[in-house]
């Protein structure tokens, strides 16, 4: 519980906790970043980490001479491409076994279905899509790796979401960020950024429930 308390304060107050980062560990706070990034895009038990949020407040410190965002933007790229990756590769050899289980302790069998589902709407596009998404953006490479994709076409997508998604979250840092009235209410910006990227989700999950309701509905 304390941890969860710690977690949602650390979501809430990125602002704070980066600068505190950046102020102990300097160079480092690159590679803490890039583990971050990597760890909410590569391993399918971190889907919690923060993504979008965080790369929204390391633009906003980018824009003060914290971080050179050439460079930001590059690690940012690579730790997104190299966490799909992993996570690709991790679904094509022990995917079919957690789809086989329904009770595995460490995969979310509903977020995994959810996943597949997106896939069979919206095909390879959903590499892309799922970028920013979060939870399904995490599971996407998984599902593709168990077998909805080959790995180069795989590849070329997410690197095109990745860019996409770095740039979008970065950029909007670095240039709104420091504005006064977004300094002043940081706190609301960045819950603002995690509603937002919850909403598809969330809209897409009662778009399904309605759409089976009336499948049963009109079976009886």
């Amino acid at each position: 519980m304390e941890f969860l308390s710690w977690f949602i304060d650390f979501v809430l107050h990125l602002d704070q906790h980066l600068g505190q980062i950046i102020q102990d560990y300097g160079l480092w706070t690159y590679l803490i970043l890039f583990l971050i990034i990597f760890s909410e895009t590569g391993l399918v038990v971190a889907p919690f980490l923060p993504g979008d949020s965080l790369l929204f407040a390391t633009g906003a410190f980018a824009a003060i001479g914290a971080f050179h965002v050439e460079q930001l933007w590059l690690v940012l790229c690579l730790a997104a491409v190299t966490g799909d990756s992993t996570n690709y590769w991790i679904g094509r050899f022990v995917g079919p076994k957690v789809f086989q289980s329904q009770q595995s302790k460490f995969f979310n069998h509903r977020y995994l279905d959810r996943t597949h589902e997106f896939y069979v709407r919206h095909g390879g596009k959903t590499v892309i899509i799922a970028r920013f998404m979060p939870i399904i953006r995490t599971f996407a490479p998984f599902v593709a790796g168990i077998g909805a994709m080959r790995y180069p076409r795989f590849l070329s997508f997410s690197m095109c979401g990745t860019a996409l998604w770095i740039s979008t979250f970065v950029f909007a840092g670095y240039f709104f960020g420091n504005i006064p009235f977004v300094k002043r209410n940081f706190t609301f910006v960045i819950f603002a950024i995690i509603l937002l990227s919850i909403l598809p989700g969330i809209i897409q999950y009662f778009r399904v429930r309605v759409a089976r309701q009336r499948t049963i509905k009109s079976t009886e």
